[in-house]
């Protein structure tokens, strides 16, 4: 098993972390300080092929693998974690729509997804469901040639400032078979966004309550067939739970370079930081658990890419892992850096904020470890 990046893999890397460093670390504080979504810096992310790197080749996507995909969004993070989060957002749902979406649908609206032109949220969770997304509420009910769209959706990443939403709906019977998945452009008649959410960080991108009221849309904006939106969504999640916890992974390692050369740098009691063995343990330890959480998060997208069977649970143990070891890692950067950590002129503070969310979107930590537990729990046959 080699565990060595290949040539491509490198050559992505080496690419999204030249645009990390140019387009993104130098300006995010500001867009955090600002509450500003930079949509040119997206579509200049879509110019790279970053909108859509697994979406199919056939729909003008590069089609990319989850495990290259991975490490292309790690190196992004470093730069910008919020930013990254809206592109792996806009990645599975544009992945989705090239997936399950119609010839219609596909023809006028992926050459704009692909390239950042047009920007898409994802809208699954509701204001009484939260992680029971089987018994969403949000309707879909057919009249004729068309679905009218009743409901509400909460904490949709971008909402208000994208042009496409990717909606699941409830169009049949109670629980997870009576759901299906829409394509719904944003500025549809009926459609209300909420104010904009004040939120503890991820403040580069806006965040609304959606309410659909009575909102008319073609049957052909139907993603596959009725009653298969809950196995899309789950599908989507797998791999959205590998980007999240990528996000956090690169995230940490940036707060770990942070503290790494202000240790080299900072003088205390007439020698640098980095003489103290307390100081060198806590650095040893934040590496060996972040080196630990992107084999996972690798391991898990290769389950992924290979269909395993187990691909859900190794997903599950992935976001689970790196969320708490990114926020661990970006929480114990700043507390090297003492009172400059919480101070925002450093990026410290910004990291940990960012990270925090990590460990509670696309399923709760808590909610991975009831899927992780119901696998061992299982008539298994095999060690995972």
């Amino acid at each position: 098993m080699n565990f060595e990046l290949n040539e491509d893999q490198q050559a992505f890397a080496d690419t999204a972390r030249q645009f990390a460093e140019q387009e993104l670390a130098p300006y995010a504080a500001q867009w955090d300080r600002e509450h500003h979504f930079p949509v040119d810096v997206i579509q200049k992310a879509g110019e790279l092929g970053f909108c859509s790197l697994y979406t199919p080749e056939d729909a003008g996507g590069l089609g990319l693998s989850r495990l290259d995909s991975s490490i292309i969004f790690e190196q992004l993070a470093m730069g910008c974690t919020t930013t990254t989060a809206m592109l792996t957002i806009h990645n599975m749902a544009t992945w989705m729509i090239a997936t399950w979406g119609t010839n219609s649908v596909k023809s006028k609206w992926m050459d704009e997804l692909v390239t950042g032109q047009a920007i898409a949220s994802y809208c699954l969770t509701e204001p009484g469901n939260g992680s029971d997304a089987a018994n969403l509420r949000t309707s879909a009910k057919q009249v004729g040639d068309e679905f009218i769209l009743n409901g509400a959706k909460v904490f949709i990443s971008g909402a208000g400032a994208t042009q496409v939403l990717v909606v699941m709906a409830r169009t049949g019977e109670a629980g997870a078979g009576g759901i299906s998945a829409f394509f719904v452009p944003a500025d549809t008649p009926g459609i209300e966004y909420g104010k904009a959410e004040e939120k503890m960080g991820w403040n580069a991108q806006p965040t609304r309550m959606v309410t659909f009221v009575d909102v008319k849309i073609p049957k052909e904006y139907l993603l596959g067939e009725l009653g298969q939106g809950f196995k899309f969504a789950m599908q989507g999640l797998d791999g959205g739970r590998i980007n999240i916890a990528t996000c956090s992974i690169g995230t940490a390692q940036q707060a770990l370079n942070t503290a790494n050369a202000y240790m080299q740098d900072r003088n205390q009691f007439g020698k640098p930081l980095s003489a103290f063995q307390a100081l060198q343990f806590k650095l040893a330890d934040m590496a060996t658990e972040l080196v630990a959480a992107r084999h996972l998060v690798r391991l898990a997208a290769s389950k992924l890419d290979t269909n395993h069977a187990d691909k859900t649970t190794y997903c599950a143990m992935a976001k689970r892992f790196a969320t708490d070891v990114g926020f661990e890692v970006c929480n114990q950067a700043l507390q090297i850096h003492g009172g400059y950590g919480y101070i925002k002129e450093y990026p410290l503070e910004r990291h940990v904020r960012d990270v925090r969310v990590h460990q509670i979107l696309e399923g709760t930590n808590e909610i991975m470890r009831v899927i992780i537990a119901r696998r061992l729990l299982s008539d298994m046959k095999e060690v995972l």
